[in-house]
């Protein structure tokens, strides 16, 4: 029986800047449209959190029922390892879901706007068919485009939708970083597990472009936020440049992908990256919150 160390470390937590980031992007674009809610914003962070959990738990699961975490460097597999049975990640991923589900039914109801019901069960289907059913996406290469969509353009202009009726082009800009930054963590994750993917046949974007080619997509994909902040910086206020500073967390995954690290040594790149985003959210969000 799996302990509660290791419920959390199945959890994968390392991932949980992919959640919190989007919604303090938006946060940030809701009030300077000056739409601002502190119980709305709560609420769109219990969402994105209890999907993000419920995500990693139905990847372990479907993963480990399918022999694709057999031989998987990184943190703990709760199936594949054995630590835990299949039912029982199964049953936690359902419940993650769930709470993710009814959460965002709370908040369409108080918000009312009730069009968005459609999006929550498209992010909720998204989280189980990434690597559930009989065809999961993420096993061909459509993983990267979910996560930018789910994890970016839904989360961010969801959280500001959600408390100001409408979305600005700050807002849009925040949700395009968020999603790259975002798919560079799941970039680099697949990069790592190149050689296991290959072997069970897992065709991911990763293994489409091969090493070299998707170190080179990485680089671009961290690039792209700083170039949005300069952009907000020259079109909207100059304080919204200070985004740039996130850089500076960059430098060890950089060095990692460029060098051509492999294995254990791409772990640290995946911390640092999500870390990066999660800098960056929150450095435009307060420029964005003193407009």
């Amino acid at each position: 029986m799996a302990t509660l160390t290791e419920w959390i470390e199945g959890a994968r937590p390392r991932t949980l800047p992919n959640a919190v980031a989007p919604v303090v992007a938006g946060i940030g674009a809701a009030t300077a449209l000056g739409a601002f809610s502190w119980w709305r914003s709560l609420l769109a962070l219990g969402v994105a959190l209890a999907l993000i959990i419920g995500v990693n738990y139905a990847n372990d699961y479907s993963d480990g029922i399918r022999g694709t975490d057999a031989d998987r460097v990184g943190p703990l597999r709760l199936v594949g390892s054995g630590t835990a049975k299949p039912k029982a990640v199964l049953a936690a991923a359902l419940a993650s879901l769930g709470l993710a589900g009814v959460l965002g039914l709370v908040l369409v109801a108080a918000s009312g706007y009730w069009w968005l019901l459609a999006l929550g069960a498209v992010c909720l289907l998204g989280a189980w068919f990434y690597t559930g059913g009989r065809r999961p996406y993420g096993y061909h290469g459509f993983g990267e485009v979910a996560v930018f969509v789910f994890f970016g353009l839904a989360a961010v202009l969801g959280t500001v939708y959600i408390q100001a009726g409408r979305i600005s082009w700050e807002a849009l800009a925040c949700a395009v970083a968020v999603g790259c930054f975002s798919t560079a963590v799941l970039t680099a994750n697949n990069l790592r597990d190149i050689p296991t993917d290959v072997t069970s046949g897992k065709r991911t974007l990763a293994v489409r472009l091969g090493d070299d080619g998707t170190r080179r997509f990485y680089l671009v994909l961290v690039a792209v936020p700083f170039v949005l902040s300069f952009a907000l910086g020259l079109l909207t206020d100059p304080r919204l440049v200070i985004g740039v500073l996130a850089g500076a967390l960059l430098i060890r995954p950089v060095r990692a992908i460029r060098s051509g690290a492999t294995g254990p040594g791409l772990i640290p790149a995946l911390k640092d990256t999500g870390l990066a985003m999660l800098a960056w959210a929150v450095l435009t969000a307060l420029a964005l919150i003193l407009l």
